[in-house]
């Protein structure tokens, strides 16, 4: 006990704690809300149950088995918690505060232009998806589609979705106020939706802001709805009338306001 206690008296060991703490509370707000919380607490089920048995009866054939198993284990663990790994080596490598600030102070001309397009949209019951690049690259999912690097109007978009052209089936994709890409392929979320009128088009919006930082804005074909996806969340029912004052509000990452998350429904 007086070892320990003369180790904390070692300011580099105090900054040697505080440093495994952050760590370890960083990936488990990294992990929060995640399907990763559930094989994290089956496995820690695993640990604390055999050490228990352990402590009272003599296992050697199988503390021989997890002996073997470990270094499989520690091939596995990255391949199971890939998705999340992903995630935060992609969030460090982000810019951070300095792009916050710039996008803060930048003017989204289409934001507008997406706005008008997705009331009119609504009101046709024409489906879309329509995603805003932010820091995270979309190159990958841009190649999968058509480039077309136009400028971005309500007419425009109008004629992509619409349901008798080739390009409705599939997402834009908007960098740097222009339109990169029609009819791109988006990864498809694992996660289980709650509302059964959310089909491929919503799991496809959810996917892409699962995997990337994108600001994700999704019309249903069905009801006519409008849903916005950021972040593995989806914020569904919003007014038509409102959606570019919110569209700006996630582009410039400000604060949601307090009515917007009562309509936010988490995807676990």
């Amino acid at each position: 006990m007086d070892y320990y206690l003369n180790q904390l008296k070692d300011p580099g060991a105090i900054i040697d704690i505080l440093l495994v703490t952050t760590l370890i509370y960083g990936l488990l707000m990294l992990i929060r809300g995640t399907r990763a919380v559930t094989l994290l607490r089956g496995l820690l089920v695993f640990v604390f149950s055999f050490w228990a048995f352990s402590l009272v009866i003599d296992l050697p054939a199988l503390t021989w088995l997890i002996g073997k198993m470990v270094p499989a284990l520690l091939v596995a663990i990255p391949v199971i918690f890939q998705p999340e790994l992903r995630r935060a080596l992609e969030q460090l490598g982000r810019t951070g505060q300095f792009t916050r600030w710039f996008r803060r102070n930048k003017e989204y001309y289409s934001v507008s232009v997406v706005a008008k397009a997705c009331l009119r949209l609504s009101q046709r019951r024409h489906g879309a998806l329509i995603v805003f690049e932010m820091d995270t690259g979309l190159q990958e999912y841009i190649d999968t589609g058509i480039l077309m690097e136009a400028k971005p109007s309500p007419e425009l978009l109008l004629t992509v979705f619409n349901k008798h052209t080739e390009l409705h089936d599939g997402a834009v994709i908007i960098r740097d106020d222009k339109i990169a890409a029609a009819a791109c392929v988006m990864p498809l979320s694992t996660s289980s939706l709650s509302d059964r009128q959310m089909g491929l088009r919503h799991r496809a919006g959810l996917g892409i802001s699962e995997v990337s930082d994108a600001v994700v804005v999704i019309v249903s074909e069905e009801t006519g709805q409008i849903a916005i996806a950021h972040n593995g969340r989806i914020i569904r029912r919003q007014d038509p009338t409102r959606l570019e004052g919110i569209l700006e509000a996630f582009l410039r990452n400000s604060p949601t306001t307090p009515g917007e998350k009562k309509q936010s429904q988490a995807i676990a």
